[in-house]
Parts: structure tokens; sequence; C-alpha cells
């Protein structure tokens, strides 16, 4: 019977809708993070404990699994430089830690084991991104074979770093150029996310599995631009760029630290969509963007 879980990365996006599910169910979560202070929004739950901890630590990693019945990392980074086949900010977080992290529950006897990886995820991707993703479910694998696998399209969300990014700017842009327009998504509510890692958990049946996660919906990026300036009352001139001119732009992004990178859109060359359509497991119900979405977005801090 789960009672105890380990939850790598729980101060970030996902990670906290996570924690709020699993302590609403009266599960004792421990949320393991760098900087205790990242996960103030977690010190109200009644049983979350935040603990600083080094997670690229074995050591620390081996204190942290003692006594858990279960374990879920959701450490995931979009930009991790350049390198063939990946730069080392995605082997460090995307296949080192997983690895590790899959190495420590075994070694500690965790019956249970989630791990989150990207849909598109494959050895032969055109992003290093994707690449890595592939090599961490190969770790995690290797180490722990019935670990269950979670590949989501894009997740939206109150939170996010998707939608809410270009709600913010399309605030001060009066013309939105924009990079690879008809890039396909099938965007994911956050909370039918948190709702199937947390059912995975509490399931026999989803152990060794790997599920695609995606929206009831299909969009391109252009599609996705153009709602946000609808539901914030910020309609911009939509301009889309050829590929050249989206290289370029991610190219000077990539060097002023800005929202994208050339690797960035490598995975966008990629229909980010499931091949089944909208795919959730255990019988969970699609939230659609257009339900959701305005609720946050329409904010006026957005």
């Amino acid at each position: 019977m789960i009672q105890g879980i380990l939850l790598i990365g729980g101060s970030g996006f996902i990670g906290g809708h996570v924690a709020r599910r699993l302590a609403a169910r009266g599960l004792r979560v421990t949320v393991a993070t760098r900087r205790r202070e990242r996960a103030k929004h977690l010190f109200t739950l009644p049983t979350v404990e935040v603990v600083e901890a080094d997670v690229h630590d074995d050591a620390a990693l081996a204190r942290l699994c003692a006594g858990q019945d279960a374990v879920v990392n959701l450490v995931g980074v979009l930009k991790g430089g350049n390198g063939n086949p990946f730069g080392p900010g995605f082997a460090r977080a995307h296949v080192e830690l997983p690895g590790r992290v899959a190495r420590a529950a075994w070694a500690a006897n965790i019956p249970t084991l989630a791990h989150m990886s990207a849909l598109k995820a494959a050895a032969d991707a055109p992003s290093g991104y994707l690449r890595s993703k592939a090599a961490g479910e190969n770790a995690v694998r290797t180490a722990f074979p019935h670990a269950t696998i979670f590949r989501p399209s894009v997740v939206f969300g109150d939170g996010d770093s998707f939608l809410t990014m270009f709600a913010r700017l399309l605030k001060y842009a009066p013309i939105m150029p924009l990079a690879s327009p008809e890039a396909r998504f099938q965007p994911v509510w956050v909370g039918n996310v948190a709702d199937a890692i947390v059912e995975s958990l509490l399931r026999p049946e989803a152990e060794g599995k790997t599920f695609e996660l995606c929206g009831p919906h299909e969009y391109s990026l252009r599609e996705l631009v153009e709602f946000t300036g609808r539901v914030t009352g910020r309609r911009r001139l939509v301009v889309g760029l050829s590929p050249l001119l989206s290289w370029l732009q991610a190219l000077a992004l990539e060097v002023v630290g800005g929202p994208m990178t050339r690797d960035n859109l490598r995975s966008m060359s990629v229909p980010n969509v499931c091949e089944a359509g909208c795919t959730l497991p255990f019988n969970l119900a699609p939230a659609a963007l257009e339900d959701v979405a305005p609720r946050y977005l329409a904010r006026p801090s957005r």
C-alpha cells in the first residue's frame, strides 16, 4: 500500500499540482529541492515535507529514498545547451539524474517509480531535448524495468510557462513575429497530467507502461498565440516567419537568453501530437484548453 512518496521536481509547475493531489488523499509526500524557498507554495499542505537536498548526489538520494513507497521524477529543462547527441544540461537533467534516481529507488526496494519524459522522445529525434528524453527513458528502464513513464504534449494550466509566456509577450509587442507558426501541438491540462501520475502510483496495472498524454484538440502555434490574444484582450497581428527567419530569431534569442533556442525550434519540427488522438489513461476526462485557459490567462497580472 502506497503511503509515502518522494517527489523530485516537486517545486515546479507540474510538481505542485501532483503534491496537492497526493496531499488531498492524505498521503505523505517528501519534496526534495535544492532551495527550500522555491517550494514555499507547498508549505501549507499538511502531509507535505519540503527538504533541501542535492538530488544529483547518490548519498543524498539514498537518504531520501529510505522508507518511501514510491518515487516520482518530474525534473526537466528546456534549455540544455548544444552537443552531440545533446548538450550537457540535457545530459545532466534528463539522462544522468533519471538513471541515478532509478538506481536509488531500486536499491531501496521501492516498488513504484513514475518518470516524466516527453512526447516524441526518440534517439533519432531532431533536437537534443527529445534525444535526451529518450536516453533518460532508457536509463530508467535499465535500472528500474517496471517504471511507469509519461510522455505529455505541451502542458498548460495556471502557472505554466507556455500560454502565460505568450500572454506577457502580447502585452508589450504590437506585432508578434512568430517562429515556426505552423508547428503542431495537442496541449494537455496540467490537472489531467497530475491525476494520471497520482493514479499510476495506486494502480498495479500501470507498472511498466508508457503513457502518452494529449488533450482533446490539436492546434498550430499560430492558433494558440491568437487564442491567447483573444482571451487576454490583446489581439495582435501574428506574422509567421519563414524557416530561415525562424532560425535567425531562435539564434538571436538563444544568445540573449530569451524564451527560445535553436534546439527548441528543432523540437517543433516534429508534430507534438498523439498518434492515437486524445489519449489519457485510467478513464480520465480530458479538459479542453478553451474551458480552462481563460480562467487564468484573463487575470490582470498576466
